[in-house]
Parts: structure tokens; sequence; C-alpha cells
């Protein structure tokens, strides 16, 4: 595993010595998404009982968060090696397909969590968050970033220029993200759009991870936890057969 471990050092090492762009600039993105929407819709917009809309807002723009920063970190990690020619470097090396995968799905997890850590500890200047089921919370963590570092490695090898990457992230990451329920409960859209909302894993993701806080949600959190986990495993198995056939990287 002496490959592994150094793939993974390496690509902690890769956001970690840019850590003013990779996570303070996130945190500072998630801050004035809370103040803007806390401000204007706080007094007017009550979701659940006894739960503020801004206590409602935090563990959706944490989720937001962690997501959008494990999808960036192992997309833009192989983008930027094949398009710069070091990815010769990794392939040569005595890695398995599964090695390789790991390494930069943990390191991309591990940067989705940080930048989380960073929001939840900014937010707590806004409001008393609770922390109901701590251990639901892990899950939806751990299970929902790792799902977007496996399609960020998936649009990392797809793509051959920043503009495909893009292209991946503003035409299905964006839409499947803000239209989740981030900043609303799918049960104030109309009934068309709610049924719609259930197609989108993501919503799943956000609702699961936001009943960990304060115990409510707008489905039951173990099918949350039930189309989640499926979903990792569908596309965790997709990236690796993808890995082993050396999908635009060896060939």
């Amino acid at each position: 595993m002496t490959g592994f471990t150094t793939l993974l050092y390496k690509e902690l090492l890769r956001f970690w010595k840019v850590a003013f762009q990779t996570i303070l600039a996130p945190v500072v993105t998630a801050m004035l998404y809370l103040l803007i929407f806390s401000h204007v819709l706080e007094e007017r917009v009550q979701v659940y009982p006894g739960v503020s809309y801004t206590t409602f807002l935090v563990p959706g723009l944490i989720m937001m968060s962690m997501l959008q920063n494990a999808f960036a970190n192992s997309s833009s990690s192989l983008i930027q090696s094949k398009i710069t020619g070091n990815i010769v470097f990794v392939l040569v090396a005595p890695l398995s397909y599964l090695e390789f995968f790991s390494a930069y799905l943990l390191a991309a997890v591990i940067r989705g969590m940080v930048v989380g850590i960073g929001v939840g500890l900014v937010t707590v200047w806004f409001t008393d968050l609770p922390l109901m089921h701590p251990f639901w919370l892990l899950a939806f963590t751990m299970l929902s970033t790792g799902i977007l570092a496996a399609l960020g490695i998936v649009a990392g090898m797809w793509a051959e220029k920043f503009d495909q990457l893009a292209a991946f992230q503003n035409f299905l990451i964006m839409p499947l993200t803000f239209l989740s329920g981030v900043f609303y409960s799918i049960h104030s859209l109309p009934p068309f759009w709610q049924a719609t909302s259930h197609w989108n894993p993501v919503f799943y993701m956000i609702d699961g991870f936001r009943w960990g806080f304060f115990g409510h949600a707008d489905v039951a959190p173990a099918l949350s936890l039930l189309v989640v986990g499926v979903c990792f495993v569908a596309i965790s198995g997709f990236t690796l057969l993808l890995l082993k056939r050396g999908y635009k990287l060896r060939h």
C-alpha cells in the first residue's frame, strides 16, 4: 500500500498548499450565501416548527460546499495532470486501479470535510445548530462526498480541456445541487416539482444530512441513506470499471 499512501499524500498536499483558494474561498462563499438569504428570508420563511430559516439553511450550505469541493478536488487534479503531462508518472508507477481510485477519492472526501468543518465553524456565529444524530451525519457526509469525488474522477478522465470540465460542473453538478432543497423545503413546491425532486439524488444527501442536525426531514432518513448508499456503490463501480480499462488515461 506504499503507492496508495504516497499518492494520497501528494493529493492532500496539492490542495493544502493552496488552502486560501481551496478551503478559505468556499467558506467565504458559503458565508455570503448565509448572510444574504438569512437576511432576506429569516422573517418570511419557516420550514419546520421551532426551526428558524437560518438554522434550516446552514446544514444545506455545509453539504453543498462539501459536495462541490469534493467534486472539484478529484476532477481538477486529473485534468491538470492530463494537460501538463505529469499523469504519466502516476500511470507508470506500480499502482493498481483500486489504489488509484482510493487515493483520489479519499483526498477529495477529506477536502470536502475540511471545507464543511470550516463552514460549520463560521456559521456558529449566526445560529445555535443542534446535533441530534451524529452517526447519521457522518454516514451521509462520507457517502455523499464519496459520490461527488467519484463523479469528479469520471469527469477528470472524460474531459480533455478545462472547458469540458466546466460544462460538466455547470450543467450537471450545479443544477443538481441548487435544485436539491439547499435553500428551501420541497414541500413548498408545486406537486410536479415535488415529484421531480425525488429523482434528484442530491436531494437525499441534503435532506438526510439536515436530519442529522435537528431531526426534521422531508423524507424518511432511512430511505435517504439507502438511495445515497446505492448511488455510491453504483458510481464507484462504474468509475473502477473505467479505470480498469484505462479510459482516456492509458489509451
